[in-house]
């Protein structure tokens, strides 16, 4: 094909699956044959990455891209909203930095970006069969639909079929679709080709009568009622029901603060599938107790989370584990807080000039500027994870000068982060998918317990994204209407009937 077919999955809220849906899509027509991509206009999250060539985008959109088998590009999602605080975030623009915008700026300032969000899809039309489309939030949303560049505003502009997933789980699933659907208009309506009623869990057969109620109300089909799919796909944002755990029943004890601007927390996915290794969040001084591990995980505001940590009373209780020996892991920002002193000269944190002590628990002192540094990364980690090769990237403001060993050493002989007795610090993103450093760490944290280490190792990483990504393809595909949907974009289901 010279220009993609396309697919849109909007949703009656954030949170509706949305993201799993494409996902589970792009991996659907990719296995169907179809050479096919996804596509976000606008995605606001704090889970980055860095592509190939140094660029940021959405974490989400690289799933669906390793869903589709294919390399994440920035074209996939071509706007980035980093929120810096509740009414401010940092705008990408094509994996660039734009700068800070508060929430009114940006609303005046987003009509202005339909040129870059046009360029990128064409250009990815132009070398795919299908783009699978993701909405934001709900099309719905009347405040904000005059400005709409994400869901039907976009659906408008690459003339994309939609269908509109609400979530049951939540409840109220027949009025979000109903609603939804009644607050559009009329041509907004007759983009929609079916509804998706998704994490369903029970007997379908007890939602028959409101599946034929809500059809005959929204003169829409239901193409499918989407069970909750045991399969453990990386979560887009903060409302990853993973940030909630609070218990641990493996042998070793993982604790991961979660701070308020608590980013990339995908880095620690690895860990969850390790025999031994416990993961779970913690928010307060009573919740931390006294575990094996404690991580601090990367933040879009290192300053004003080095504060919570302080005002929360967790910072002195992670000094007073660490002096006891507890081994403490911080990537990123949380590397960064575990220095002696984070100085913001420029205000390029939080708009205000300051220097802050830090915990002091690693010989370094970091300097905070507006320049932005973006790279992939492989390493081999330095004792007592010594050998271990590490594949990741960093992308993260601030410089940071080491007194002291390095955690790891890059390809190029470039030492990066530190070590001091039982507390580690790395820029590195990503660092655990290698499943190397996991298995250097869940020995190191045996040898410490005195547990024996004979336990079956998990797979590695790739391979298990591998494994659940078909997981979540074949339970989608069980439950839509495949036929439908095919027809939706004027294709024919190549597998013929829908399963």
């Amino acid at each position: 094909m010279s220009r993609a077919k396309c697919i849109m999955v909007q949703g009656t809220m954030s949170g509706a699956g949305k993201s799993l849906l494409c996902t589970a899509l792009c991996r659907i027509l990719a296995q169907d044959g179809y050479k096919t991509a996804p596509f976000k206009s606008q995605n606001m999250a704090l889970n980055s990455f860095v592509t190939r060539d140094g660029l940021e985008m959405g974490r989400a959109q690289v799933v669906q891209a390793q869903a589709a088998g294919i390399e994440p590009d920035v074209r996939m999602n071509p706007i980035l909203l980093k929120p810096s605080s509740d009414v401010g975030s940092q705008v990408i623009v094509n994996g660039e930095v734009r700068g800070n915008m508060p929430a009114a700026e940006y609303f005046r300032h987003k009509r202005a970006l339909i040129p870059d969000i046009l360029r990128a899809y064409n250009s990815l039309a132009e070398e795919y069969d299908i783009l699978v489309i993701e909405g934001a939030g709900s099309p719905a949303e009347i405040n904000l639909k005059a400005d709409d560049i994400v869901n039907m505003g976009l659906a408008e502009l690459v003339d994309a079929p939609v269908l509109l997933a609400g979530d049951i789980d939540r409840g109220g699933v027949f009025a979000q679709l109903y609603g939804t659907v009644a607050l559009l208009e009329e041509r907004e309506q007759s983009r929609i080709k079916g509804l998706i009623i998704n994490k369903f869990r029970g007997d379908v057969e007890i939602l028959r009568p409101g599946l034929a109620m809500l059809e005959d109300k929204t003169g829409l089909p239901v193409l499918g009622v989407v069970p909750y799919l045991d399969a453990d796909i990386e979560d887009e944002d903060s409302l990853s029901e993973r940030l909630c755990r609070k218990k641990t029943v493996k042998p070793l004890d993982v604790a991961i603060v979660r701070l308020p601007h608590i980013s990339n927390f995908t880095d620690f996915i690895p860990l969850e599938q390790h025999p031994l290794l416990g993961v779970r969040y913690l928010h307060t001084v009573r919740e931390l107790g006294t575990p094996d591990l404690v991580l601090l995980p990367g933040t879009k505001n290192t300053v004003e989370d080095l504060l919570w940590l302080r005002q929360s009373g967790l910072e002195a209780a992670l000094q007073k584990l660490a002096a006891g020996g507890t081994p403490v892991l911080g990537v990123c920002g949380g590397y960064q807080m575990l220095g002696r002193t984070l100085s913001d000269p420029e205000g390029c944190e939080g708009g205000v000039p300051r220097t802050l002590r830090g915990l002091g628990l690693l010989p370094t002192e970091t300097v905070f500027t507006a320049e932005k540094r973006r790279a992939q990364v492989t390493a081999r980690a330095a004792a007592p994870f010594a050998g271990a090769a590490l594949t990741g990237y960093e992308i993260h403001t601030g410089r940071t000068a080491v007194n002291g060993a390095s955690f790891c050493t890059m390809t190029d002989g470039t030492p990066e982060g530190c070590v001091k007795g039982n507390v580690f610090g790395t820029y590195l993103h990503g660092l655990f998918d290698s499943g190397e450093l996991t298995e250097q760490l869940a020995a190191y944290l045996c040898r410490r317990r005195g547990i024996a280490t004979e336990q079956a190792a998990p797979l590695p990483m790739e391979a298990y994204r591998e494994q659940q990504l078909d997981r979540l393809a074949d339970g989608v595909r069980r439950a839509l209407d495949m036929d439908a949907v095919y027809a939706a974009m004027g294709l024919k289901n190549p597998k013929g009937a829908s399963l």
